[in-house]
């Protein structure tokens, strides 16, 4: 977020120059020259150095989508719709993954001032991983809400007798869709925080935040990077240390009622944080 300052101030010279070399239309056709030639090496940059320091997540718009995100959608589309699909391959870590989440949720709700166990949300949810094992035996009810489809369809036939329980499923990008206001006890947003720009997050935050029931929790479970930010092209997906994540947070409005780390992952991993809001 340091770095939005920069970001602008270059942005609107570059508006100024529109404004300007516009008078002619050979200055206009140089201008357009070189301001294509100035992205694409800006996305060779992106391509080359993980350094969301460029403020990549302001790229190109390409196919009336920005890059950024086309990326993201063109990689799923080729991940199968099963657990290690779900799981990047690593499907040996699934089993640790749900465990520390049953925990942590188990801290959060069904006490005096905790959350109530009525309804959840699973973004990202995929094929209904964590719906099935973490909030289905929790929650009396549950929606699912991803970007793709065939994960969808999935999931009706992977939660088994459990599906009856489940709502709704929203087939949307979390950067389009709007949580129902004061509906959820708990929104569980876990391994795609890190698919939104940081205005996308910060913006769906928000509206999280206003999708809650009284004393409803936001938990977010997700990469972090040891330090600054990592920029993942093969998926196109930024992660963020708990310092930018913290700030992001802070600036939605939410308080972190607290964190913690996975545990149990090998240490090749990045490390995985559990981060409750409200």
């Amino acid at each position: 977020m340091e770095f939005l300052g920069a970001h602008l101030a270059f942005r609107s010279r570059w508006y100024k120059m529109d404004n300007d070399l516009c008078k002619h239309s050979m200055s206009f056709i140089l201008h357009k020259a070189i301001h294509t030639d100035f992205f694409e090496s800006y996305l060779y940059l992106l391509e080359k150095y993980p350094l969301v320091k460029l403020y990549t997540l302001t790229s190109e718009v390409i196919d009336g989508e920005m890059q950024f995100y086309a990326r993201a959608k063109n990689f799923y589309q080729d991940v199968p719709a099963t657990e290690e699909g779900m799981m990047g391959n690593f499907l040996e870590l699934s089993d640790i993954d749900l465990e520390s989440s049953k925990e942590f949720l188990r801290r959060l709700v069904g006490g005096p001032g905790k959350a109530r166990t009525d309804f959840a949300l699973d973004c990202g949810s995929g094929i209904g991983r964590v719906s099935k094992n973490v909030l289905l035996p929790v929650f009396s009810n549950i929606e699912l809400v991803d970007m793709m489809e065939p994960f969808l369809e999935e999931a009706q036939s992977y939660l088994e007798e459990e599906a009856d329980r489940v709502e709704r499923l929203y087939c949307y990008r979390l950067q389009d869709f709007s949580p129902a206001i004061g509906k959820y006890d708990v929104i569980w947003i876990q391994w795609v925080a890190g698919y939104l720009t940081d205005k996308n997050l910060l913006e769906f935050l928000i509206r999280c935040k206003f999708g809650l029931r009284d004393n409803g929790i936001i938990v977010l479970k997700d990469n972090v990077a040891r330090e600054g930010c990592m920029l993942d092209i093969l998926d196109s997906s930024v992660t963020r240390d708990l310092h930018i994540l913290h700030s992001i947070i802070e600036k939605s409005g939410l308080r972190i009622l607290c964190e913690e780390k996975q545990e149990g992952f090998p240490e090749f991993c990045v490390p995985v944080w559990m981060i409750a809001m409200q």
